[in-house]
C-alpha cells in the first residue's frame, strides 16, 4: 500500500466518521447478546487459522477467543500467576510438581484431572516441534488433581512456557482431529471456524462464573482501509490491529475508546546468511546502519511504536539500552560499502561491484498493517546508502522462505510472550530454532543459551540475555526496527476487552455489551 493511498483513505474515513458513520450497539437477538470483532491478527498469514494449540501458532487463537486456558497466565507485570493451577514446587532442578483446582471441567463435560492435563502435554510435544524444544520433557506422572513434570535439563524456565499459548489445556478424549470440536476449559466454544471467521457460543457451564455475552463472531479483516470503516460504520463492535494512522480517527470521539498496552512485540528484520554478499559484516552493517528507526517510529508509526537497540524493550532488565549498536548513519553506511569494494561506477545512484548493482530482496508479509511501510520506508532508507531493495510482500511469505528466495525478511514477533527473554533465543538464533530462516550460526551464542537454559539466577539470566543479544547486534544478524504498542478501538458501550502486554488474552467471560 502506498502512503498516498493511505493517505487519501483516511480522509474517506474522517468523512465517514464525521457525517455518516452509525455506532449502534451490536442488537441482540433471540439467541441473546452477539459482540462482533474484527482483528488483523486471525488468519493463514498468521499460522493461527484454526484452535488446535498442538499445531503451529493456532494456540494463541485458542487462548485470545476464550476457548482454551493455560495452567499458569501472566499478570500486567508478564509474571506467570496460577490459572488452572493452583501453585507449583520444584522438587529439584529438572522436576516440578504442579497442583490443579479441582472445580474445572472441559466443555466436553469431563473433569480437568491430573490425567488430562498428562494426556495434553503429552500430546503436544509428541506433536509441536517449539514446544517439544521449549519444555524438554522427559516424563509426566499424574495422580489426582497433580501432575509432576520432570525435564531432561535444568528448568528455570518452565512455569514461563506453561503459559505459552500452545499450553493450553485441551481435553483428548475429545481429540485434536476436528478443529471446531477442541475442547476446552474457557468460557466459550467454538460453534464454526473457517479461515477468516470463527463463531462462538457462551460456555454456559463454564467454572469461571457467568459469561457475559451470548456470541462472539470473530472475522479476520486484515485490510487496513477496510477494518477501520468496519469500525467506523458500525459493522464490527470493537477492532485490534488497526492501521496506527487510522487511530487519530477515533481517538478525540466519545463514541470510541481505545485501550493501549506497551508490548515485546518488535519489528525486526533478519539477514539470509546464505546470500553471498550478505555473508560480508561490512554489507551487514551498512544495512542495518542505513535504517532510520526514529524516522520510523515516529513518523510512520505515529508514535505507536519506540525505536529498538535490540529484540526486548526497555522495561526489560535485558533490553533497552542494556545493548549497544551502531544507530543510522548515512555516511559511515556509505563508506563501509566502499570498504567493502561497492562503489557507484555508472552514477546511477546504486553501488556495484563487477558490474552488478548491489541489490537485496526484502521479504515481508501484508497482514500486519505496518510492515509494508517499513519495507517501503527501508527501500528508500537504503537508496540513500546506494543499495537497491526490491521489496515483495506477500502473505505467501513462507514459499519464498523455504526456497531461499529473500535476502532480508521483517516480520513482526512477540519477543518476550513467556516473559523470559530464553523463549526468543531458542526460536531464533540457534542453529536448533524453529525460525533461524537466515541461517545464523554463532558459537558462542549457542553457548551462552545453553548456559541461560540452566541458570535459575535472575541476575545471572539477565546478564546471559544481555551478553547474547550484544552478539547478535555485533554480528548485525537482525536489524530491530521498532517495538510496539497494541491497541484496541471499541464502540463504547463494550465493556471487559482490555489491552494485555502478553498479546494473549482478549476474549474472556467479562466482556459485555
Amino acid at each position: 500500500m502506498k502512503l498516498s493511498l493511505l493517505g487519501s483513505a483516511l480522509l474517506l474515513s474522517a468523512f465517514l466518521l464525521n457525517g455518516c458513520a452509525s455506532t449502534q450497539p451490536a442488537k441482540n437477538t433471540d439467541a441473546g447478546s452477539v459482540f462482533r470483532y474484527g482483528t488483523t491478527a486471525y488468519g493463514t498469514a498468521m499460522e493461527n487459522a484454526g484452535m488446535n494449540p498442538h499445531e503451529s501458532y493456532k494456540g494463541w487463537s485458542t487462548l485470545r477467543y476464550g476457548v482454551g486456558e493455560t495452567l499458569f497466565r501472566f499478570n500486567d507485570a508478564m509474571q506467570p500467576q496460577p490459572w488452572l493451577a493452583t501453585g507449583y514446587e520444584f522438587i529439584d532442578d529438572q522436576t516440578v510438581k504442579i497442583t490443579l483446582r479441582d472445580d474445572v471441567n472441559f466443555s466436553s463435560g469431563n473433569k480437568l484431572t491430573g490425567a488430562a492435563v498428562k494426556a495434553c502435554l503429552e500430546d503436544l510435544v509428541a506433536n509441536h516441534k517449539r514446544a517439544a524444544d521449549d519444555l524438554k520433557l522427559a516424563s509426566i506422572t499424574a495422580d489426582g488433581q497433580t501432575v509432576t513434570i520432570n525435564s531432561t535439563e535444568k528448568a528455570p524456565s518452565l512455569i514461563n512456557y506453561l503459559c505459552d499459548p500452545y499450553g493450553c489445556i485441551i481435553d483428548m478424549q475429545q481429540g485434536t482431529g476436528d478443529d471446531v470440536k477442541i475442547s476446552g476449559t474457557g468460557p466459550y466454544i467454538v460453534q464454526s471456524l473457517t479461515p477468516t471467521e470463527i463463531v462462538l457460543t457462551k460456555n454456559t457451564k463454564y467454572w469461571g462464573g457467568p459469561v457475559k455475552t451470548d456470541k462472539v463472531i470473530v472475522r479476520s479483516i486484515t485490510d487496513g482501509d477496510t477494518l477501520t470503516m468496519a469500525m467506523q460504520s458500525g459493522e464490527i463492535d470493537a477492532t485490534q490491529g488497526l492501521p496506527y494512522a487510522s487511530l487519530p480517527l477515533f481517538a478525540n470521539n466519545e463514541k470510541f475508546v481505545i485501550k493501549t498496552a506497551n508490548t515485546s512485540r518488535v519489528f525486526q528484520a533478519c539477514m539470509n546468511f546464505t546470500t553471498p554478499v550478505l555473508q560480508d559484516a561490512n554489507v551487514r552493517k551498512a544495512i542495518a546502519m542505513a535504517i532510520d528507526k526514529e524516522k520510523f517510529a515516529q513518523v510512520l508509526l505515529n508514535g505507536n511504536g519506540t525505536p529498538a537497540i535490540g529484540p526486548f524493550p526497555a522495561n526489560m532488565p535485558c533490553g533497552g539500552d542494556a545493548v549497544h549498536t551502531d544507530g543510522y548513519n548515512v555516511q559511515k553506511a556509505r563508506q563501509l560499502l566502499h570498504d567493502a569494494g561497492w562503489q557507484d561506477s555508472d552514477g546511477d545512484g546504486y553501488v556495484d561491484k563487477n558490474g552488478q548493482n548491489l541489490t537485496v530482496r526484502w521479504l515481508t508479509y501484508t497482514s500486519r498493517q505496518e510492515l509494508p511501510l517499513l519495507a517501503e520506508s527501508a527501500q528508500a532508507f537504503l537508496k540513500d546508502v546506494g543499495i537497491k531493495a526490491e521489496v515483495n510482500a506477500t502473505d505467501n511469505y513462507n514459499d519464498f522462505l523455504k526456497r531461499g528466495d529473500w535476502d532480508l525478511y521483517a516480520k513482526a514477533f512477540v519477543a518476550a510472550p513467556t516473559g523470559d527473554p530464553q523463549y526468543y533465543f531458542t526460536t531464533h538464533v540457534l542453529d536448533s530454532s524453529s525460525y533461524n530462516s537466515g541461517h545464523y550460526h554463532n558459537d558462542r551464542v549457542e553457548q551462552l543459551t545453553q548456559q541461560l537454559r540452566g541458570e535459575f539466577d535472575p541476575a545471572q539470566r539477565n546478564l546471559l540475555a544481555v551478553q547474547i543479544a550484544q552478539q547478535l547486534l555485533d554480528d548485525n544478524a537482525f536489524i530491530y526496527a521498532s517495538h510496539l504498542k497494541m491497541s484496541f478501538v471499541m464502540k463504547n458501550n463494550v465493556k471487559g476487552l482490555t489491552a494485555h502486554p502478553s498479546d494473549y488474552y482478549e476474549i474472556t467471560a467479562d466482556l459485555e455489551i
